[in-house]
């Protein structure tokens, strides 16, 4: 197994820098590497700059409108992007929905839906979780009867990240109650300015308003927009949350954060010496080191294995678990260095020793909001769950 990569990809690396160095916007940049919050037009204006590059859709073929990368070279591109402080995409047209389209969809929806997300006239958000189905999310109750050739809907969604920029959102509803429970589950997609559909914000541990419920009242879906047979819904579901997985391991953003500690522990002073020289900071980050290194080369292992057109089997839940606690554990590290620095409201604290670095004040708000990554796309004891049954049986 050769974990190098090829002349050809170290040339893609260095075209992706090119890339990132003349078309990144400074300003979006700025944010990103603050911890601000990017407004809608932030990640409007960034989808639209790699859209006319060709390089949006990174897991789409090209005649799908995708660049028809290797796994290789969208590890590439996603460590780059990363590491340079660019925007992370929403992922739930681009990386979700739009794959299952070209495994699932018919013609008709490939044709109408594709070019919409590429374009950004379409900005989808997701309908899984519910308040009492979220890691158990076989046992969802939201319904969709069949009436003619539309689907009524009646139920809830929660947790809908980003929903209030949506106007379609894809969900799992339940068609029939006979059986197993994964097997009267159904996909479908629906416009939320159809009557019925009710959206409210959910504010976070942070302040910030992420994510929302969202409520059907009678909602009438047309059949036509279901993807895949009826009550075949569980498994568009798995595929899907394979690709959230692997995106929600964040080597690269990790990557970044630690060089960010490293920065923040070399310019803090504490009793007279650097933080960097103190000894408990020292080994947190030398184990926080280890454990992403570790991280890369599984994840360069499992690209390896997909260059020789092999699965990856249980390789993105194994992702998904280490590389969410490892940027947990990154941000419990960046906010103990910066002590009450890292609150809000920090104004006033900042003597002769500590100084203030420009994302401090938000140190506190990103690690609350790192709390999810280990919940969603499947908690990590689910994820511990797949793995074990895969390698032990049931």
């Amino acid at each position: 197994m050769d974990l190098e990569f090829t002349a050809e990809e170290r040339a893609f690396c260095v075209e992706v820098r090119s890339f990132l160095r003349q078309n990144l916007p400074a300003d979006i940049a700025a944010k990103v590497a603050a911890g601000e919050e990017l407004a809608k037009a932030d990640i409007e204006r960034w989808h639209a700059i790699l859209n006319d590059r060709g390089w949006l859709a990174a897991t789409w073929p090209k005649d799908h409108g995708g660049p028809g990368w290797s796994a290789v070279q969208r590890h590439i591109f996603s460590e780059e992007c990363a590491l340079h402080d660019a925007p992370r995409l929403v992922p739930f047209g681009l990386t979700m929905l739009g794959p299952v389209l070209i495994r699932f969809g018919t013609q008709a929806q490939k044709h109408e839906l594709l070019p919409r997300i590429l374009d950004g006239r379409d900005w989808w958000c997701q309908g899984y979780s519910e308040p009492d189905a979220g890691s158990d999310l076989a046992s969802l109750r939201t319904r969709a009867v069949r009436d003619g050739d539309v689907y009524v809907v009646k139920g809830q969604k929660t947790w809908t990240t980003l929903g209030q920029h949506a106007n379609r959102i894809f969900c799992l509803v339940r068609t029939s109650v006979e059986g197993k429970p994964q097997a009267g589950i159904s996909f479908l997609l629906i416009d939320l300015d159809t009557p019925g559909v009710e959206m409210r914000p959910i504010r976070l541990i942070d302040g910030s308003y992420e994510v929302n419920e969202v409520f059907f009242t009678d909602v009438r879906v047309p059949v036509a927009n279901r993807v895949g047979e009826e009550n075949q819904g569980w498994a568009i579901a798995k595929y899907l949350l394979t690709h959230e997985r692997t995106n929600i391991a964040g080597i690269g953003h990790a990557a970044r954060d630690l060089a960010r500690y490293h920065t923040l522990a070399a310019t803090i002073r504490r009793d007279g010496r650097s933080l960097a020289d103190n000894p408990l900071h020292a080994v947190r980050a030398a184990e926080i080191e280890a454990d992403l290194e570790a991280l890369r080369i599984t994840n360069l292992r499992l690209l390896a294995t997909a260059r020789d057109g092999a699965a990856a089997g249980i390789g993105s839940s194994l992702l998904k678990i280490k590389g969410t606690q490892i940027r947990q554990e990154l941000q419990s590290l960046i906010r103990s260095a910066l002590g009450p620095l890292a609150a809000a409201d920090a104004n006033g604290l900042a003597d002769e020793e500590l100084a203030v670095p420009p994302d401090a004040a938000r140190a506190a708000a990103v690690f609350f909001n790192h709390r999810k990554l280990s919940i969603f796309g499947g908690s990590n004891e689910i994820q511990r769950n797949i793995v074990a049954k895969r390698l032990f049986g049931d």
